[in-house]
């Protein structure tokens, strides 16, 4: 399996900014899509921020001029940087990727798709 360890969430007044960290560890052959994803009490996840293995991004409307996804390929980590942070970005953000991964039941690598822990954003008025 891969697994996911994120960092970076918390605490933070309005206006203020929180960087998020995931790395994918374990018998990875490559990834694909790395993104993050978000679930406000009550609400149903919706995707932040997508980043591709080319570096194509993509952000849901709400975060767009705020939020900045990023990567590093040599890591296998996947980035968050949360600017001008407002009291309805509060949620839990989960980071997911996808890619494919080494097998010890097969010789040839398999599709795999993960995801993270969860780390709390809350963001104060």
């Amino acid at each position: 399996q891969v697994q996911l360890v994120e960092s970076g969430g918390g605490l933070v007044q309005a206006g203020g900014s929180l960087r998020l960290s995931c790395a994918a560890s374990g018998r990875i052959f490559s990834i694909n899509t790395m993104g993050w994803y978000r679930q406000a009490p009550g609400n149903e996840r919706e995707m932040v921020a997508t980043i591709t293995s080319g570096g194509s991004t993509s952000y849901a409307d709400s975060v767009k001029g705020r939020f900045t996804i990023s990567r590093d390929n040599a890591k296998n980590t996947v980035y968050l940087q949360m600017n001008s942070l407002k009291p309805e970005d509060t949620a839990v953000y989960t980071c997911n990727v996808g890619g494919r991964m080494m097998d010890s039941s097969s010789r040839y690598p398999r599709d795999f798709r993960s995801w993270g822990q969860g780390t709390q954003v809350t963001v104060s008025s």
